[in-house]
């Protein structure tokens, strides 16, 4: 495809609405069991009423308009509606907790709130909605819980569509995209309608993309990289977007959108492969892939299921992902990439290439980036992605954004003769044992995580003799272990193998001293996740460093919380 020559995605979407009005650009599917396709034409109809009628409440010009719901067709054209009357958007995740869902719509100083799809299942609405200022105008997107507040609908009703839209420059502020608050209150970042631009100038130097491709929208539009790769690629290349109509329906959805690129999350390509192994075990699956004449088809119908056989690029990110795993689906024909970005760089820093793949690393340089090593191992990225700085907190933007345009990723990381990027953990995650030696988790952690069993890891142990481990099995071994008794013991042989194996090729201040099965499960809603499944590692900290000594007492490499 050629490249883009519009000024910023508002102006490109005007491109696909004059060139392109009957071609579908999103598809919602509702509840009821309707599938609502929408063109680029009625999309630029529904977004330009709704800024007619933001443009009637004479707000300010660049005022903060938040978005709170899970996605949605609706969430992108409200996202549009906000360019076209010269606002910015706020995007907010569905699983905040009350008090950081406050702490946001304060911050950011919201002037409005569109509240959108909130079905219940995961989202924290109702202690949300009591939060909100009263005074603050709310309006309900499509399957918006709300049905006492001004629609979507009667709004496209009485307003006609705005004809001249606000012509964004692209240095102006467009979005501020908060992030997960991993490690304390949330930040807003902000981005310019130019780093906006960034994912597609990178994706089209990297592979072929045309409005023929698909894309499957349903992990959180509020954060950066389905921000990036769904909704930013989709307006500048022309794609087809597809969303979800719940976690229950996921399989029908993908099977729908049959995406030709596809991105998730390292839990998320997990529980796929937990899925077939289910189906299949891998014992089997090495028979029939070592059969020349069938392995084909059985991997492709594999693929099928997932409903990821026409995908021609799968990208992996947001976390690390087990080599085991980027390996085994390489395998089965997908072309799995790895990437690398943060929110500050609107997510474009690093990815590999289809005909460069390292696994275990991220990646060279994507298009138009530099990195380099820090003396104290941090990497630091100058990008086109790069922000503008943090919302209201210029002490913070002097201190990760230097002088000479580099960005501080508090990141730990390694690049190779040949460019390519590992990530070797967070430079404020060391911690100190009572040996006096500093210890980094996150290599540990990816090493344990490779177990099929295991959801999430997390390596501690401040003020410990020796570091340790504590392990959240996967839905699916859970309830393998509650059914089954007998499977603890073999997971507990399991894991203290694991610790032994990792113990013997670790430095002695690196040995794990033990290994605790946590009772209650890591999620958003109790803190110990961020809404993008990351771990809070103080969060978890402050819940179980209570515990070491007594732990530490028992003499066992493998303990089971009560």
């Amino acid at each position: 495809m050629a490249e883009i020559r519009a000024a910023t995605l508002l102006h490109q979407f005007q491109v696909w609405e004059r060139e392109r009005p009957d071609a579908i650009y999103l598809t919602q599917p509702f509840p009821d069991g309707r599938v609502i396709d929408y063109s680029w034409a009625e999309v630029g109809v529904q977004a330009r009423c709704v800024a007619a009628y933001l443009r009637s409440l004479q707000l300010p010009p660049l005022s903060s308009i938040a978005i709170l719901g899970k996605n949605s067709a609706h969430w992108v054209i409200a996202d549009l509606a906000i360019m076209m009357a010269g606002h910015v958007s706020v995007p907010r995740y569905p699983t905040l907790s009350a008090e950081t869902a406050r702490y946001v719509i304060d911050h950011s100083e919201a002037r409005l709130l569109f509240v959108g799809k909130l079905d219940g299942s995961s989202d924290n609405w109702p202690s949300i909605e009591a939060m909100l200022p009263p005074d603050l105008p709310l309006l309900g997107l499509p399957m918006t819980p709300r049905a006492d507040i001004p629609q979507w609908d009667d709004v496209i009703a009485r307003h006609a569509p705005l004809q001249q839209v606000h012509d964004a420059n692209p240095g102006e502020l467009c979005t501020i995209v908060y992030t997960s608050g991993s490690t304390g209150q949330p930040k807003g970042v902000m981005h310019s309608y130019r780093s906006m631009m960034s994912p597609g100038a990178a994706f089209i130097e990297m592979i072929p993309i045309t409005p023929a491709d698909r894309l499957l929208s349903y992990l959180p539009l509020a954060h950066v990289a389905e921000r990036a790769i769904v909704e930013a690629n989709s307006l500048y290349f022309g794609l087809h977007v597809y969303f979800c109509n719940s976690l229950d329906s996921f399989v029908h959805d993908i099977q729908r959108a049959r995406p030709t690129i596809f991105f998730s999350v390292p839990r998320l390509w997990t529980k796929f492969q937990h899925g077939v192994n289910a189906k299949l075990s891998p014992s089997k699956q090495r028979l029939l892939f070592a059969l020349p004449l069938i392995s084909g088809l059985v991997k492709r119908k594999i693929l099928r299921g997932l409903g990821l056989d026409q995908v021609r690029i799968a990208i992996t990110g947001s976390a690390p992902l087990a080599p085991a795993i980027i390996a085994w689906y390489r395998h089965l024909g997908l072309k799995l990439l790895d990437g690398y970005g943060m929110s500050e760089n609107f997510a474009i820093s690093h990815g590999c290439r289809p005909e460069d793949v390292k696994i275990g690393c991220v990646g060279t340089c994507l298009r138009g980036v530099q990195a380099r090593i820090a003396d104290n191992g941090e990497l630091q990225i100058k990008s086109p992605g790069q922000m503008m700085g943090y919302f209201k907190l210029p002490e913070l933007t002097a201190q990760t954004l230097l002088p000479d345009g580099f960005f501080c990723t508090g990141d730990r990381g390694e690049i190779d003769t040949d460019g390519r990027l590992r990530i070797t953990g967070r430079v404020k995650d060391l911690f100190k044992t009572a040996r006096g030696k500093y210890v980094a988790p996150a290599p540990i952690e990816n090493r344990l995580g490779n177990h099929p069993a295991l959801e999430n890891v997390c390596v501690t142990g401040p003020g410990q003799p020796q570091p340790f481990a504590l392990l959240q099995l996967s839905a699916e071994a859970q309830q393998d272990v509650d059914a089954e008794p007998g499977l603890r013991d073999a997971l507990d042989a399991e894991f203290a193998a694991l610790l032994g194996q990792l113990n013997a090729n670790a430095e002695h201040h690196e040995m794990l001293g033990y290994a605790v099965v946590i009772k209650a499960p890591w999620t958003a809603e109790n803190g110990m996740l961020t809404p993008t499944l990351k771990i809070k590692r103080a969060a978890i900290e402050d819940r179980y460093l209570g515990n070491a000594d007594a732990w530490l007492a028992m003499g066992r490499k493998v303990i089971w919380e009560k």
